[in-house]
């Protein structure tokens, strides 16, 4: 995986990684990602950009890329069990053979910020989860729960047995997002950007949506259009907007922020009964939250380290974040040593599903 923002989330969810690469001229705009590494054991390699731009497939890597062990990947089942966990009905996202890299790592972007439960996608014809797809998501893939299938319209025959409705993304379908009910179990089918929905996935679904349109472009980005159904659909669970905010997303702040950087002149009082032993504790706390168990140390090894850091210019400005446990396939394309070569073609502007 490559980009800051991805490498900082995959710290964030404790992916077990091989080699961190960086670019000798981003380093020191990179220093707390290197020091983090360094705190993990992780062996730090520097390499030059056209290199890194070579094993990572395209060139928005922003001088880092993280060399990862096989992805592990979830089940229906684990999907459905985080749905208990979270006491929510469960809410899963379903991509029908997207082929852009770029249209998959958005989508995966806007579930996790929608807070669903898993993605199900196939395992043939279908966008891989390369280092362009990842970074498009900014990192959210690495706390998402994402179950490939061989038989996409079997595996959604077993949802709606499990008691989710299956909804697909149509642009001749009667009802609007908004007219539809999208409480309850709920599974949203995402077509690919030229054929749409397939028609054996067509037959599982209970009903089809349309996002109404008022302008003279008649169709959306596929990434576009899954996200505004995944919002209608949060919007109609959450009227009120009171569900609580993932905690991850503080850790994943936390990375970014020195552990001895000025903060507004707001202590407690006396009165409050807070004592400086107290604050501490609390900050101790809070650094735990990024650092796997087996490391004691804490991300800034020094404040000459956490002065000397830099803001990265092409970093994005935010992320996602959640944690995704699953099975032992490896994705493709997930800069391995030795594994599968970064190929797979990049596509422009597709349109909607």
């Amino acid at each position: 995986m490559a980009g800051r923002r991805p490498v900082e989330e995959a710290f964030v969810a404790r992916r077990p990684a091989i080699r961190l690469l960086v670019v000798p001229q981003r380093r020191q705009a990179l220093e707390r990602l290197v020091l983090h590494a360094t705190n993990l054991r992780i062996p730090i390699v520097e390499v030059e950009g056209g290199t890194l731009t070579a094993v990572a497939g395209f060139d928005g890597h922003q001088g880092i890329a993280l060399v990862v062990g096989p992805r592990r990947f979830a089940s229906l089942d684990e999907i459905l069990a985080r749905a208990i966990e979270r006491a929510e009905p469960p809410f899963v996202l379903v991509l029908d053979s997207l082929e852009d890299p770029q249209n998959v790592g958005t989508l995966l972007r806007s579930a996790e910020a929608a807070g669903v439960h898993g993605i199900v996608f196939p395992t043939h014809r279908q966008a891989p989860l390369s280092p362009s797809a990842i970074k498009a998501s900014a990192g959210a893939v690495e706390h998402l729960l994402l179950c490939p299938v061989d038989d996409l319209p079997g595996a959604l025959s077993d949802l709606r047995i499990r008691g989710l409705r299956v909804v697909g993304a149509e642009a001749g379908a009667p009802l609007t997002a908004r007219q539809a009910d999208l409480r309850g179990p709920l599974a949203i089918v995402v077509g690919s950007e030229g054929q749409g929905l397939s028609p054996a996935v067509r037959r599982r679904c209970d009903f089809v949506v349309r996002i109404p349109m008022r302008g003279a472009i008649g169709s959306l980005n596929a990434a576009v259009a899954g996200s505004v159904l995944l919002f209608e659909a949060v919007a109609q669970r959450d009227p009120e907007g009171t569900a609580s905010e993932p905690g991850p997303t503080d850790a994943a702040a936390a990375l970014d922020e020195p552990p001895d950087a000025e903060r507004p002149d707001d202590s407690p009082t006396e009165a409050e009964g807070v004592t400086a032993a107290e604050g501490q504790t609390a900050a101790e706390g809070e650094a735990e939250l990024i650092e796997p168990s087996e490391v004691s140390e804490p991300i800034q090894s020094s404040e000459a380290a956490a002065a000397g850091a830099e803001p990265d210019e092409n970093a994005e400005p935010d992320g996602s974040s959640v944690t995704e446990p699953g099975t032992d396939t490896p994705a493709a394309n997930d800069l391995l040593p030795g594994g599968p070569g970064l190929d797979m073609p990049e596509a422009g502007n597709p349109d909607r599903v």
